[in-house]
């Protein structure tokens, strides 16, 4: 199975503004909008979709925030098949499709949602342009097993900075799938930087210019540098839904195994 992630969803009460937001200042195109009121932009390589949060959704977490990631998949039939070998009874649900949506809803072992798509969610293949998206982080009550689900059902890889927490005794699992690298961290941590946030805590982009896009965004939002000994990303900051991004361009993140991308 040949998975990669393609689509990241938010739900906000005014997508409008935090796509602006977005596409300010890191140069994102925006490529389409519904009559709901959904604004999608891309990097290039990802659907990044601000959907207006609305009860037509149903969805079973309704909070404003990252709500969401989507994999584009190569055989639809096939990927719904291994998600039901690993469980049985877990829901499959139709998804509208189009630009804001994928064709299939699936959810992980603690009730994430995950949409699932043969088609790119409208991309093209994508660019290495930057400012761009490479890092997703979820916090977890079960780290172990979402890497499993990854793993076996997509096929995704363990990271080598995941097989280094195993060394040490931390519950940091880190996966690839060739393009992004997917942090799961334990949502119970007291280790200096962690934000207990539940499900999509935070992404990271890559950026050319760290200290300039910083001093760009101080302007409008909190800036926060991150613990030099972390390996990913130097700075930490929050949108004005209150939702985290880091920004980084020397360190940059591992996104399969021992490949690492970065902006310098």
């Amino acid at each position: 199975m040949k998975a990669r992630i393609r689509y990241l969803a938010y739900l906000s009460d005014t997508p409008d503004a935090l796509a602006a937001f977005y596409a300010r200042h890191l140069d994102l195109d925006e490529v389409g909008r519904s009559a709901d009121g959904d604004v999608t932009l891309t990097d290039g390589f990802y659907n990044i979709t601000f959907l207006k949060r609305r009860a037509e959704l149903h969805e079973p977490h309704n909070e404003v925030g990252l709500h969401h990631i989507g994999l584009e998949v190569d055989d639809l039939n096939e990927a719904v098949q291994r998600y039901r070998a690993f469980n049985a009874q877990w829901p499959v649900r139709d998804e509208p499709g189009g630009l804001h949506f994928g064709d299939k809803r699936v959810y992980d072992p603690e009730g994430n949602p995950i949409s699932l798509s043969q088609k790119p969610f409208g991309m093209r293949e994508g660019t290495n342009r930057v400012p761009r998206l490479r890092h997703i982080a979820f916090n977890a009550l079960w780290p172990e097993g979402i890497l499993n689900f990854y793993t076996l059902v997509f096929g995704f890889r363990e990271l080598s900075d995941s097989f280094k927490r195993r060394e040490q005794g931390r519950g940091n699992r880190f996966g690839g799938d060739g393009w992004t690298n997917l942090a799961i961290h334990p949502f119970y941590s007291d280790v200096e930087g962690h934000e207990p946030r539940y499900g999509v805590n935070h992404v990271g982009f890559l950026v050319a210019d760290v200290k300039e896009k910083v001093e760009s965004f101080a302007r409008e939002v909190p800036v926060a540098k991150r613990p030099d000994w972390r390996p990913y990303a130097e700075f930490r900051l929050r949108d004005k839904d209150g939702n985290g991004f880091d920004l980084s361009q020397t360190k940059g993140w591992e996104v399969d195994l021992n490949k690492w991308e970065r902006a310098a």
